[in-house]
């Protein structure tokens, strides 16, 4: 996901992307007051609107507060509810320097917890290193018998810039406590010292390393945000490359097209309160990872590559995430692909956020999905000697 991770108030969640800021002046001075019960009112807002879709083109829509939904646990209400955080969702800092700076600070906060989490749900956690890269294989303390000979492959998010480190292996963990998977998580290299391809090399190289541990057939790889794109460039490239590709992969709100294209983008701004506006650090941390590259490069953005081929997918989004249409857009080619694909999308959930809190019964469900979807499709036998 394209903002670092750091925990919300209460002792037993935590929340992906901190990210909390007040609304612009500009956009607060067009923030209604309380919706009136008074008809005139309504009518009088139904002739403006008729007035200002009066013609084809841009839709006008009147200032709204859209309230936080009833349909959804009270878990989710509380992170659908949360106001934006800074510094994550609109930093822009000046320096390589500055960049290093913030990240490790948000990279600090966001591994302080996960020693407690990781104890709490059962899963251990140990460095190695894997394909010359350094990771962590995350596993619950009795792996499931249907799982012993499975593995995964987990890719982080955090825009390219954020969640170095211990502090990316969030969903790793979520994952292996909830699906009962063994998981590789690895920590690739990242801008401003490392534009792309560095983090494509790593991907690919722990990928490789992992087919010398289990079977193609029984492995799949998995992320959210940014770790769902480069999922999806890693199949690319894999099938490029003649190296074998897994049974399945999970890209949760993939964000698979890296220039601002998609109705969702202007939909859910504002809305979205992970990720906000693309107009934050979406786009500068584009620009950093691409280094001057044509952002349409299916390797940055596998939106534009040729899906035919790809393993079956599942994808992940909600109804108020800014990469919505990422998902649905992804969905749609790679069916048009004639690749299987599924996509689960829920309800009032904003950018990545079932990583927020682990007790909220919506963050159980998306994990249970995608693990029920990989049970499916994972082979089971040990490797041949």
């Amino acid at each position: 996901m394209p903002t670092g991770y750091g925990p919300l108030p209460g002792s037993r969640r935590l929340a992906t992307l901190p990210l909390a800021v007040a609304l612009p002046t500009a956009v607060l001075a067009q923030q209604p007051g309380p919706p009136s019960a008074d008809a005139s009112d309504f009518a009088r807002m139904e002739a403006a609107q008729n007035a200002a879709n009066a013609v084809p083109g841009p839709r006008a829509v009147p200032g709204r507060r859209i309230p936080v939904p009833g349909t959804v646990s009270p878990e989710f209400q509380a992170a659908i509810a949360a106001p934006y955080r800074v510094p994550a969702w609109n930093a822009d800092p000046g320096s390589a320097a500055e960049w290093k700076a913030l990240v490790a600070k948000l990279a600090a906060q966001t591994a302080a917890p996960l020693p407690a989490l990781r104890e709490r749900l059962g899963v251990v956690s140990t460095p190695e290193v894997i394909g010359g890269v350094k990771a962590w294989i995350i596993a619950p303390r009795e792996v499931p018998e249907r799982n012993r000979h499975r593995l995964l492959v987990h890719i982080h998010g955090g825009g390219y810039v954020y969640n170095p480190g211990e502090a990316g292996t969030l969903e790793a963990v979520l994952m292996a406590a909830f699906g009962g998977f063994t998981v590789i998580s690895f920590d690739y290299r990242m801008p401003p010292d490392a534009p792309y391809p560095a983090a494509m090399d790593d991907a690919m190289a722990v990928w490789k390393a992992a087919l010398a541990l289990q079977p193609a057939a029984n492995m799949a790889v998995f992320g959210t945000s940014t770790g769902g794109g480069m999922a999806l460039a890693l199949m690319l490239r894999a099938k490029r490359e003649g190296v074998p590709l897994p049974a399945a992969i999970a890209p949760g709100t993939p964000w698979s097209d890296l220039t601002e294209t998609g109705d969702s983008y202007k939909a859910n701004e504002w809305l979205d309160n992970v990720l906000v506006s693309y107009d934050g650090v979406l786009t500068r941390a584009a620009k950093l990872y691409a280094a001057g590259r044509d952002l349409r490069d299916p390797q940055l953005s596998p939106i534009y590559g040729d899906l035919r081929g790809l393993p079956p997918t599942i994808l992940t989004t909600g109804t108020r995430d800014l990469f919505l249409s990422n998902t649905v857009r992804t969905h749609r080619k790679l069916r048009q692909a004639g690749v299987e694909a599924s996509l689960q999308v829920f309800e009032g959930m904003s950018h990545a956020q079932y990583l927020f809190d682990p007790d909220a019964p919506e963050t159980r469900e998306v994990f249970g999905e995608i693990a029920a979807f990989l049970d499916k499709h994972l082979g089971t036998a040990p490797k041949a000697p």
